[in-house]
């Protein structure tokens, strides 16, 4: 398909309440959202890198000025074909992952909406239900997460993923679990530690964890191989994995049992298929996470979720847990106990709201003629 017109937005959507992470607190969350026109067709993406380099280094104001400057020109008026094809367009470009995805999302969009199908079946998904999880940051009471945890439990959710970070890890992590024998659960370092911390993490062995994610720095994959050879409770790597490359790297160093996927991280769909299909080939399982996003990102990654390896449930929100009002329409809600639906007809099934895209907008551009 020929890329006629992209539309590319950054925009700031409040939180009903603060995010807290190892990395910081936030109360609003930025995204990149790209629109691509082949003639009168369009679709649509969004990657939230947020407002500041402390996920990644990439920001959400750097990744709107390299799409508009430097990664949209690269598309405008090709004729192209694959996500491959779309990858290869924009390689010049080093880095740069959240952006990039913003545009190969839009692009996945396009070409489901063009074949008339929802983009979970273009994709391989094996069937429109993906399943989720329940997540907490870091709060203000022990007391307060007990009882988020007994009311997420109460709704159905089958797991529940709680941010750990220095003055909120072992003693929180032990009074759970002896709140919650039976639950499965799993911990978020969000690269907070190093190898000299290897006492503690023997230590989270007995709290019997799903996983431990991304435990330490953030561009690491030898000192994770370590720690995995230290400990029982299986690693999974986020941060860590920003490529195809990354993810065979970690498999061949044994560095972790879980991979986790997310579509920004990674530079796109294209990309998060070819990690999914080597983790299924090495024997190692994915998730699909996520960084807030609005109903527009949330549906890339509820059709990542439906796919065969993702084989633990997805951080993939309701609307109502963090927005009052969503960007997208229509907003995400549960279809059943810890389950969110795909939606039925092409592409994504979502797309901002005219009216909530201008209020909530910061910066604008159109690169092509409309």
């Amino acid at each position: 398909m020929r890329i006629d017109t992209i539309e590319v937005y950054r925009v700031n959507m409040p939180l009903v309440y603060p995010f807290r992470t190892a990395f910081g607190d936030e109360e609003a969350i930025e995204s990149v959202l790209v629109c691509l026109f082949s003639g009168k067709a369009y679709g649509w993406g969004e990657s939230s890198p947020w407002r500041a380099p402390l996920y990644s280094g990439e920001w959400a104001q750097a990744a709107f000025l390299a799409v508009r400057d430097w990664l949209a020109p690269l598309l405008l008026g090709r004729d192209v074909q694959s996500g491959e094809a779309l990858q290869r367009a924009l390689a010049p470009i080093k880095g740069n992952y959240f952006a990039k995805a913003s545009l190969d999302l839009a692009w996945w969009d396009l070409k489901a909406r063009l074949e008339g199908r929802p983009l979970w079946q273009v994709i391989g998904g094996t069937g429109p239900t993906a399943c989720v999880g329940a997540d907490f940051g870091v709060m203000e009471t022990l007391d307060g997460l007990i009882e988020q945890i007994r009311t997420a439990q109460a709704s159905g959710f089958t797991r529940v993923k709680l941010k750990f970070r220095p003055g909120w890890e072992l003693n929180i992590i032990r009074a759970v679990r002896d709140a919650f024998p039976d639950l499965v659960m799993h911990v978020d370092c969000n690269s907070a530690y190093s190898l000299e911390h290897l006492p503690m993490f023997q230590e989270l062995d007995n709290c019997r964890l799903a996983m431990i994610e991304q435990p330490l720095a953030h561009d690491d994959l030898v000192d994770h191989a370590r720690l995995q050879k230290s400990i029982r409770t299986p690693l999974c790597l986020d941060e860590s994995i920003v490529s195809i490359s990354h993810a065979r790297k970690a498999i061949e160093l044994k560095a972790c049992g879980w991979i986790n996927i997310k579509l920004g991280r990674v530079g796109g769909l294209t990309n998060a298929l070819a990690i999914h299909d080597l983790c299924q080939q090495a024997g190692i399982p994915c998730w699909v996470g996520g960084m807030l996003e609005s109903a527009v990102g949330q549906a890339h990654n509820i059709a990542l979720a439906t796919l065969p390896n993702i084989k633990y449930p997805s951080d993939i929100f309701p609307t109502n847990r963090f927005y009052a009002e969503d960007l997208g329409a229509p907003p995400v809600e549960l279809s059943g106990p810890s389950e969110i639906m795909a939606a039925a007809g092409p592409g994504i099934g979502c797309e901002p709201h005219p009216e909530r895209l201008r209020r909530l907008q910061v910066e604008q551009a159109v690169i092509g003629k409309k």
